[in-house]
């Protein structure tokens, strides 16, 4: 797998390169084990569903009688939670309706190897804990982790980085909202809503490892090597899943010992530098933000003017936006802030605005967002509308004001929540959570959780490690990365850049695969694999969308010479655009199966003679003339090194004769 780094213009001539910066990774990947962590499910994709069933969670208090802000803030949102459920691949455990089994012997015993890969000090005892989660990712409104090691190392580059914990956790449900299948189920579920979060339960449960490591202060390059070569461990025991999804980094970052920001969810190596970059940026706007307010002599606790109830004035307004807001059981408030006039627009950086922070708040909760009377008019909003608003607010020209429109039962949270915000915006940088898109730009998810998330699982008795069992664990430590690439040169033979793109592909257990199966060259099945479905995926096309049985039945018909190899990315794009059903039957459209020896030869013969002319002037430097006439007939329908060397007798014969 590749990296890159990207730097991000910015509209100050200074970037914030000077800002020391603290970055820490957690890494969180799925185990390929044969069960399920706390049950004997089998792990498999469910794309049908037996039965469905619905929860609302709540938060509840830790031992030491607090809750969590985070579980409250996702408690606030008041969404109900659908859960899919599968016979293939659930039981009563998934649905919480069953206590947990005992912890998976198999998942834990690849914890532990690769804690002693890791020259971490392994647990005497390990004990099963809670992890209060109500975003709806889990039936029981909890995680169950185990904190199985702790104090190790790697080396990268010369510089050691240090292990802070590693431990084995379930994996959470995978929601499918977003997903087409969502619309779906929505419309078969007359009862749902788009207020419906929706999840099916296949994936919650499986094992996954989470190694978190030391804050790094180094370059994002830096950052992104360290990732790559903890993948490139974990990937080298055998024992892990591969593909989009299946790793995923959790990126801690915090610039000049400020607050520490974390961002969920980076599923590719290209994007970490990518959000390092950001929120350093980000965070040092905010700062400018923080400062700016100062310098105006703001008051921090005595900005907050008026929050008073507009609806009846905007549903007056001719803005198609409003009154598609206004549809239904919805109202519109309005914020006044004292002094603000400006700073809700002010931009350190751009895309770096308090105006844009305070709409990723309004959006969390589901609403689509906020206007500001910085921004206005617009949207529809007219000159004269923010002129009677503003004498309906009572506010004055250094003032502003914040218009929040959606469901009536949310707004009171989400003007709490955005009050909340603006004081925080004095001191800078919040601690939050955040998501991440594909370009590296971070958005709002939650508050950042507390120590009072976690609680012990009562359910499940602790577990004793000793040292006989490490001692046996150690013996399966796997290979250093330059022996394991070593090896797969020796072993197929490739070259060492070769070994390096597939091993790092989520397609190197189809390859081994493959290559053991076939007599298909291993380095023409590298590039299919690797180069071809980059360049496929630079078009634009889904190709996770493949699945590896229909690429290794692909490969069969070539090595069965029933298909050529200038066919496969011919059928690979096919089966991208859905022009058929299964390889089968693209094959089919293909015609590859009408072309017998005796059709290529007599195709070969015409178009000799066809260009008779030119060969004669020419002689055996017709060649590629006569292959390029030859492979508009025949590509993708046969082998092209078979039409040339068929070619090449053929025009020799000519010559003889001639």
């Amino acid at each position: 797998m590749g990296f890159c780094s990207i730097v991000i213009a910015l509209v100050n001539n200074d970037a914030p390169n000077q800002n020391k910066h603290k970055v820490g990774l957690e890494i969180h990947q799925q185990l390929d084990s044969n069960n399920k962590l706390f049950c004997n499910c089998k792990i498999v994709d469910s794309p049908e569903y037996d039965f469905t069933f619905k929860r609302i969670l709540h938060p509840t208090q830790s031992e030491m009688g607090s809750y969590d802000q985070a579980a409250v803030f996702e408690s606030k949102k008041i969404k109900t939670v659908k859960y899919l459920s599968s016979k293939n691949s659930n039981c009563l455990i998934e649905s919480d309706e069953e206590p947990p089994e005992m912890v998976n012997t198999e998942a834990l015993d690849l914890v532990l190897t690769i804690s002693l890969a890791l020259h971490c000090t392994i647990e005497d005892e390990l004990h099963v804990m809670r992890k209060i989660v109500i975003d709806g990712s889990n039936t029981t409104g909890f995680q169950r982790t185990i904190l199985v090691a702790r104090n190790g190392y790697l080396d990268v580059d010369g510089v050691r980085v240090g292990i802070q914990s590693i431990c084995l956790e379930e994996d959470a449900a995978r929601i499918i909202n977003e997903q087409k299948d969502a619309a779906r189920i929505i419309n078969e579920q007359k009862d749902d809503t788009v207020d419906t979060k929706i999840f099916a339960l296949d994936r919650l449960g499986i094992p996954l490892i989470e190694i978190a490591l030391d804050p790094i202060s180094n370059t994002p390059m830096f950052v992104t090597n360290v990732a790559q070569t903890i993948g490139r461990l974990l990937r080298a025991t055998k024992k892990v899943t591969r593909g989009l999804g299946s790793i995923r980094q959790d990126v801690n970052i915090s610039t000049n010992g400020g607050a520490v920001v974390e961002v969920k969810g980076v599923q590719q190596l290209s994007q970490l530098a990518l959000v390092i970059e950001y929120e350093t940026k980000r965070q040092d706007g905010l700062n400018q933000i923080a400062q700016e307010l100062h310098n105006r002599k703001i008051h921090e606790s005595a900005f907050i003017g008026n929050i008073i109830d507009v609806t009846d004035f905007m549903q007056q307004s001719n803005s198609k936006i409003v009154k598609k807001i206004l549809s239904g059981d919805s109202r519109f408030m309005a914020l006044v802030l004292r002094e603000f006039h400006g700073m809700l627009s002010f931009e350190p950086y751009q895309g770096i605005r308090l105006g844009k922070e305070l709409g990723e708040v309004a959006k969390s909760y589901g609403i689509g967002g906020i206007f500001h009377s910085d921004e206005l008019p617009n949207y529809g909003i007219t000159g004269e509308d923010v002129k009677s608003l503003a004498s309906i607010l009572k506010v004055d020209k250094n003032d502003a004001f914040v218009l929040v429109g959606g469901p009536s039962v949310l707004l009171n949270s989400v003007i709490s929540e955005l009050t909340n915000r603006i004081k925080k915006a004095f001191s800078g940088v919040v601690a939050e959570t955040r998501s991440v898109r594909l370009d590296g730009v971070t958005v709002f998810s939650r508050p950042r959780p507390g120590s009072s998330r976690m609680y012990p699982e009562t359910d499940i008795p602790y577990i004793s490690i000793n040292e006989n069992r490490l001692k046996e664990l150690s013996k399966h430590i796997p290979l250093p990365w330059n022996e394991v690439i070593d090896q797969l040169c020796k072993k197929y033979p490739i070259n060492r850049t070769l070994a390096e793109n597939i091993f790092d592909s989520q397609y190197f257990s189809l390859f081994e695969k493959i290559a053991r199966h076939t007599s298909i060259n291993p380095s023409f099945i590298i590039s299919k694999l690797t180069e071809d479905f980059v360049r496929l995926e630079r078009q634009g096309y889904d190709c996770s969308i493949l699945t590896q049985n229909d690429l290794f039945y692909l490969f069969e018909q070539l090595d069965k010479s029933r298909i050529s190899k200038e066919s496969i990315p011919i059928i690979l794009e096919k089966l991208l655009r859905n022009e058929g059903s299964s390889v089968n039957e693209i094959i089919g459209t293909l015609g590859s199966e009408g072309f017998t020896e005796d059709d290529i030869d007599g195709i070969i013969k015409k178009v000799i003679e066809e260009n008779h002319k030119i060969i004669s002037q020419k002689g055996m430097d017709s060649i590629g003339l006569l292959m390029g006439r030859c492979m508009s007939i025949l590509r993708g329908k046969v082998d092209g090194e078979k039409i040339n060397k068929q070619l090449v007798t053929r025009l020799t014969e000519h010559l003889n004769k001639s």
